[in-house]
């Protein structure tokens, strides 16, 4: 009897054991999962921002979607200014050059992949949400653009509204972006 009981006893010791490890790994898990798929995420969307202001450069104003942004930064070109002289002196004369790169090459340069740009990462090939539109900011037209995704779509089995317990600033249907559809700026919230 006494054997059974210790037993038991040995048996309820290992399950509390395991429970404590568990709950002492879980918020460490998390936290190291978070910021690993948070950099990786903001990696991209720093991609996607360097080649919309490469687009914005070739059209002058921001792709709407990823096709158009695709085919243009495969198919044109960046023209670059070259100015001799100074252009506000009317005494002097000055030269005024453009010269064309391809806009591929630029974008290979920085490593980044034309075909995957689209896609969030950690999320089964969803797409990032991309807006681009024209908009009135203190009286002036100015082009606006807005591209993210929400955490619940690359945060795998962390997606939880649970998880908030470890991180009081997570949240799993907050938007992680960069720029603004209500104002000319593509500054990441992140």
């Amino acid at each position: 009897m006494r054997s059974i009981i210790s037993l038991i006893l040995l048996l309820v010791a290992g399950f509390l054991a395991y429970t404590l490890y568990t709950n002492i790994q879980e918020p460490i898990a998390f936290q190291a999962e978070k910021a690993t798929r948070l950099d990786k995420v903001t990696g991209h969307l720093e991609n996607i921002r360097k080649s919309q202001e490469i687009y914005r450069t070739i059209t002058g104003e921001f792709a709407p979607t990823f096709d158009t942004l695709s085919m243009v930064l495969k198919n044109d070109s960046i023209p670059f200014i070259n100015i001799v002289g100074d252009p506000d002196d009317p005494t002097k004369e000055f030269t005024k050059t453009i010269t064309y790169s391809s806009a591929l090459d630029s974008i290979t340069a920085l490593n980044i992949n034309l075909d995957s740009l689209r896609y969030v990462p950690y999320s089964a090939s969803k797409e990032f949400n991309m807006t681009a539109d024209t908009i009135t900011y203190q009286q002036t037209l100015v082009q606006v653009v807005e591209v993210g995704t929400r955490y619940k779509e690359f945060m795998g089995k962390y997606a939880s509204q649970k998880f908030t317990k470890y991180d009081n600033s997570y949240d799993p249907n907050a938007l992680l972006k960069f720029g603004d559809m209500s104002k000319p700026t593509l500054s990441g919230n992140w």
